[in-house]
């Protein structure tokens, strides 16, 4: 009995070593590790699935089917696409072209006839327009009032700076713009914080309709800027009434009504001659009246008599209203005709002339009489020649 004992256990392994050589089914050797699956790979996969499932049923994925397995896949496509990282990784195994940027149509009929699904199809009749009217077309006649610059942009600026300096000072004031009625030469006017003059209006235009006969001016607005527009009248007036605009007056004068009427302006002269006659002349004013521009007045001042044959300088202007100039111009007359320049002098031909509303007055005197014609009191003064002053009723 020992024996057998003995026999059998000569035949155990001595060592760890005699066990793993003996191990020939391979019991006791260690798994083989898995390999690790990283974001790349399982992006891949995911991606094989898209193809696998394109491949049999000849289409693409929707994420909008009721089927849930499509709709994965379709949601799954969607976040591809909107990747560019994760199309650049998936491109190498796109072998389908899935993620591919189609070419845009070149024309609406390669549009059209790319519509494979019919999306386009318009069994109802909806899109056809052949019924509707043809939509007038609109042609640039080039009458359209546009800005530009004002090419004698120097004879307006003094005119503006004036303006400026009047609002300052308190002379002048702004007020709401009152009516189209005031659009005429001479106005200022601000519009969107820019101040703009009414240079010129020119001959009423006459456009009949079915309805009626429309009258119609181009005005020659000049702009602070140095620019300058053609507008209409009433294209103005709609602005200037849209986009609360605003109106500069002298602060002296009354309130301004939609019923008044604008006669033009009073304007002050000096002269910038160089004749020793006229130069050394101290207080010599001229004293016009204008229903237009003061600027296209004195335009041509140097070639004509009655400014001397010479430049002047604008020193005041005065806007009135509801003033007959014949009675303006007879005032001016009799009230300043002891001031009157005595003086004869030729123009450039050699014709003799004698100058008419130059006075030698001061500027104070000046002013304090153009306050009397506006307010009527006027012809109660007379111009005291030797006091240089006003002389009115005791």
């Amino acid at each position: 009995m020992n024996d057998d004992i003995e026999a059998v256990g000569t035949d155990l392994p001595r060592s760890i070593d005699e066990i793993l050589d003996s191990d020939f089914d391979g019991l006791l050797d260690a798994p083989a590790k898995a390999a690790k699956v990283t974001s790349a790979h399982r992006l891949e996969r995911a991606f094989l699935e898209i193809i696998e499932f394109r491949r049999v049923h000849g289409r693409i994925p929707s994420s909008t089917t009721r089927e849930i397995a499509e709709r994965k896949l379709g949601a799954r496509l969607d976040g591809i696409l909107a990747n560019d990282e994760k199309i650049a990784a998936l491109m190498p195994i796109d072998e389908l072209g899935l993620l591919a940027t189609p070419e845009p149509p070149a024309s609406i009929d390669d549009l059209l006839g790319g519509d494979h699904a019919d999306l386009l199809d318009d069994e109802s009749g909806l899109l056809d327009v052949s019924d509707l009217p043809v939509r007038r077309q609109v042609y640039d006649s080039g009458n359209a009032a546009r800005r530009e610059k004002a090419a004698d942009f120097e004879q307006f600026e003094p005119l503006f700076k004036q303006k400026h300096a009047e609002l300052r000072d308190g002379a002048s004031r702004l007020l709401p713009y009152p009516g189209m009625a005031h659009i005429v030469p001479g106005a200022f006017f601000v519009l969107n914080g820019v101040m703009l003059l009414v240079a010129d209006v020119g001959e009423t235009e006459y456009k009949k309709t079915t309805v009626r006969e429309n009258k119609r001016e181009r005005l020659r607005c000049i702009f602070e800027n140095g620019t300058e527009s053609s507008m209409y009248r009433q294209s103005l007036a709609i602005r200037l009434s849209d986009e609360d605009g605003q109106i500069v007056v002298q602060s002296e004068a009354p309130e301004i009504l939609t019923d008044d009427e604008a006669s033009g302006y009073i304007y002050v002269l000096r002269s910038l001659s160089d004749d020793p006659q006229i130069g050394t002349i101290k207080d010599l004013h001229k004293i016009g009246f204008t229903r237009g521009a003061v600027a296209n007045r004195i335009k041509n001042a140097e070639k004509s008599a009655t400014y001397l044959m010479a430049a002047v300088e604008v020193v005041a202007t005065y806007r009135t209203y509801n003033l007959k100039v014949s009675t303006l111009e007879h005032l001016l007359h009799r009230v300043f005709a002891e001031a009157r320049l005595d003086i004869t002098q030729s123009d450039h031909k050699g014709r003799a002339y004698d100058p008419s509303e130059w006075f030698v007055v001061p500027r104070s005197v000046i002013d304090q009489a153009i306050e009397l014609i506006i307010s009527g009191d006027i012809v109660d003064y007379v111009y005291d020649r030797a006091a240089q002053r006003l002389v009115g009723p005791d």
